[in-house]
């Protein structure tokens, strides 16, 4: 009874040492929350103009190495393509507000959506509550240029006046009457800004300011591009 027993148990260990073994042999399946790249295309860069002489505290030195991949929850997206834009001009100066979305990004200037003067701003419509992990925006970046007052907001709130999130704010005295921001100034270039978003805020709009450059008191914006995932 005792060697038939003891055959027993060693089939037994045996069998659960093989699916043991066949459990391992499986591919892990993705830990909750895993990450990866988004997908960005970048413009071609441009190398005319003379070089930014703007300087301020604020600025934050130039960086011409290549922007590191930006990490966000597997199946982040590229949402805001062709989406509604409008902004707070009665009408742009140049170009029309559709191409803010349009996924033309090229530095020319038929590329160029200009506003008046003063604290501007232009407003996508992802058109359904997302969860955004990333905002990618270009400015006019044929020549080295600093612009100001650059705030970026998220809010289900048509409006913003309610729900409103600020991820990025580098107004530095309050003239866009947003508040005092503590990021920094920067020169653009054809990487434009990423603004990113590790935990991800959720909105449908997004807002995004420009109150002059250091060239003119003009606003202007080429393309924004919103990264994330639509609310389930």
């Amino acid at each position: 009874m005792k060697s038939m027993r003891y055959v027993l148990l060693l089939a037994v260990a045996a069998f659960a040492g093989l699916m043991a073994g066949a459990a391992f042999a499986q591919p892990a399946a993705a830990p909750e929350g895993a990450k990866e790249a988004i997908k960005i295309e970048l413009p071609e860069p441009s190398f005319a103009g003379t070089p930014c002489s703007y300087w301020s505290p604020t600025l934050e030195a130039e960086d011409i190495r290549d922007r590191p991949p930006y990490l966000a929850p597997k199946g982040t997206l590229l949402i805001s393509k062709d989406k509604p834009v409008i902004s707070s001009a009665k009408a742009a100066l140049l170009g029309e507000l559709k191409q803010v979305t349009d996924g033309i990004k090229d530095f020319a200037k038929s590329n160029v959506v200009e506003l008046p003067a003063g604290p501007q701003w232009v407003q996508v419509d992802l058109q359904q509550e997302s969860a955004i992990y990333a905002i990618l925006a270009w400015h006019f970046f044929e020549e080295k240029r600093v612009y100001f007052d650059v705030i970026v907001q998220v809010s289900g709130d048509l409006e913003f006046k309610s729900g409103v999130t600020t991820v990025y704010n580098n107004d530095v005295d309050n003239s866009s009457g947003q508040g005092v921001g503590k990021d920094k100034e920067y020169v653009e270039s054809y990487r434009g800004r990423l603004i990113g978003i590790d935990n991800g805020v959720k909105g449908r709009y997004v807002r995004l300011y420009t109150n002059g450059n250091s060239a003119n008191e003009k606003n202007h914006c080429v393309e924004v591009e919103v990264f994330g995932q639509a609310s389930k």
